[in-house]
């Protein structure tokens, strides 16, 4: 019975800890500091760049916003009469919340029949993907952290209705999406040739 108990122990302490990649930045006012703790970022942000176009700054900030790094973030739970739980707002998933639907469509397109979201490589080219539909729908350039992110939230028929134009918490959260993708810039600038 000891050394079961033990053995237990063991495992349950060595998955609830994960592995040191899976485990989000403290630093997330420091582009540099991110991706220096975080090697497996540094290339899935460099490979959706090359591939889709989209600036690592861009997809740092946009990730930064949707899942503060967290690679298995969800929105959170409803309740009913505050105790009962009733689901979630969404089925937004991973570091890129990305709903069911539109990942399910980005891994058909792709033929990226195995991308999870709670892996970076993965939740990175999704979000090169998707930014690159929205420049080709939308017009809006990939430089543009403050405009993808709208056209990100509210989808790209949304964001050419201006649903996000009725929404002042959205624009200021797209402000300051854009706001961080400039700061980042501003700092991979300075650390980028040490990565």
């Amino acid at each position: 019975m000891g050394r079961v108990f033990w053995v237990l122990a063991l495992l349950f302490a060595v998955t609830s800890c994960g592995p040191p990649g899976s485990r989000p930045p403290r630093d997330l006012d420091n582009a540099c500091a991110i991706l220096r703790h975080h090697p497996a970022y540094v290339k899935a942000f460099r490979t959706t760049e090359r591939r889709w176009g989209v600036p690592v700054y861009v997809q740092m900030a946009t990730i930064y916003q949707e899942s503060k790094f967290i690679a298995d973030a969800r929105p959170p739970r409803r309740y009913v009469l505050g105790v009962i739980p009733r689901g979630r707002q969404s089925s937004a998933y991973g570091y890129a919340q990305a709903l069911d639907g539109t990942w399910n469509e980005y891994r058909r397109k792709t033929g990226r029949r195995t991308a999870r979201r709670d892996r970076i490589r993965d939740a990175a080219d999704f979000m090169g993907w998707y930014m690159n539909n929205t420049r080709d729908r939308n017009g809006i350039p990939l430089t543009d952290a403050r405009r993808q992110y709208l056209a990100y939230h509210e989808g790209q028929s949304g964001y050419a209705r201006g649903s996000y134009t009725s929404k002042p918490w959205l624009l200021r959260v797209a402000s300051d999406v854009g706001e961080r993708s400039m700061m980042y810039q501003s700092q991979l600038g300075r650390c980028g040739a040490t990565l």
